[in-house]
């Protein structure tokens, strides 16, 4: 039983002529003689009877009819419900981010214009540990997740919406705190402040020290931005971050630039990856969204290259 087959019997039936619904249905009258009869097969019992000068329903065609009418009614507001999702009239955008979101990537305003023009789209946002959003994409519990470049799952597609410098942040009173530039083997006695393990930028800092075949201090591990930054603006250690992180501060720490180590924290929006048949794995919302995300932040490598142009 096709859809195409219960349209012409309720054209048959709404016009009780082969020829009047043939004419609306657009097709030969043969074809949907035709039609009707492999209706009537399928359903072994006839639905009209026909005479010579009117088509009239049997029995059997009149009960039919009722449940071919719910039929093409549930299936028309589905292709409706389709439509809309298309058109983000309606539809869903979940997304994900490591907590502390650097003020380089201003969510919140993207989100913000995305809801004006889109009013009618659900968004939900959460945090958490990188891990467990790629797990979430990964199910495809969220449509994508925005979280640093080292610690983007496997199988799932990336696109870099930020890249940042990481520079020494420090009280204004800390010995280094006037240098031009500082060496990683400098910074190896100080005490640092920095995230918990799979938190922020402590893999990349991680990976810069052990590259560089040096230990370092660990004297507070924190899982929050601000609690961090608080720490080292009292002077309890030190810490790496992007440099948009430490200027944002508005002066109360003291920016101090990296010295032969190449410590460039990038930020990646990651969602499913299409599959073998290369069909497209984002819905309309959040495809949409992403689009709007790489608008904004397209502009950000220049923006990062003209200050390290005017700090350096």
């Amino acid at each position: 039983m096709e859809l195409r087959q219960l349209r012409q019997f309720v054209a048959v039936a709404e016009e009780k002529s082969f020829t009047r619904a043939a004419q609306r249905c657009h097709i030969v009258q043969s074809a949907l003689s035709s039609s009707i009869r492999l209706l009537e097969e399928e359903l072994a019992a006839p639905l009209f009877v026909r005479t010579t000068r009117h088509v009239e329903l049997t029995a059997a065609g009149q009960a039919f009819l009722e449940s071919a009418r719910r039929a093409l009614g549930v299936l028309e507001q589905g292709a409706s419900d389709v439509a809309d999702v298309n058109a983000m009239r309606r539809g869903r955008l979940a997304i994900g981010t490591v907590q502390s979101l650097p003020s380089f990537v201003d969510l919140p305003a993207v989100l913000a214009r995305f809801h004006r023009r889109h009013p009618g789209v659900e968004v939900r946002l959460c945090q958490g540990a990188a891990g467990e959003l790629n797990e979430k994409v990964a199910s495809r519990q969220l449509d994508m997740a925005i979280l640093p470049i080292e610690e983007s799952g496997e199988g799932l597609q990336s696109h870099i919406i930020a890249c940042e410098d990481l520079v020494l942040a420090c009280t204004h009173a800390h010995r280094l705190a006037s240098a031009k530039a500082v060496t990683l083997e400098q910074l190896a006695g100080e005490d640092f402040v920095d995230f918990e393990q799979g938190r922020g930028t402590r893999m990349l800092v991680d990976r810069g020290f052990a590259e560089a075949g040096l230990r370092r201090r660990l004297a507070f591990e924190v899982s929050d931005l601000d609690t961090l930054l608080d720490l080292v603006g009292h002077g309890l250690g030190v810490a790496l971050l992007p440099r948009d992180v430490v200027l944002g501060r508005k002066g109360k720490l003291a920016c101090v630039n990296l010295r032969g180590a190449e410590l460039c924290w990038e930020l990646v929006v990651t969602h499913k990856a299409a599959g073998r048949s290369g069909a497209a794995v984002l819905d309309a919302a959040p495809a949409a969204f992403l689009e709007l995300l790489m608008e904004e932040t397209q502009a950000e490598p220049a923006k990062a290259e003209g200050k390290r142009r005017k700090a350096a």
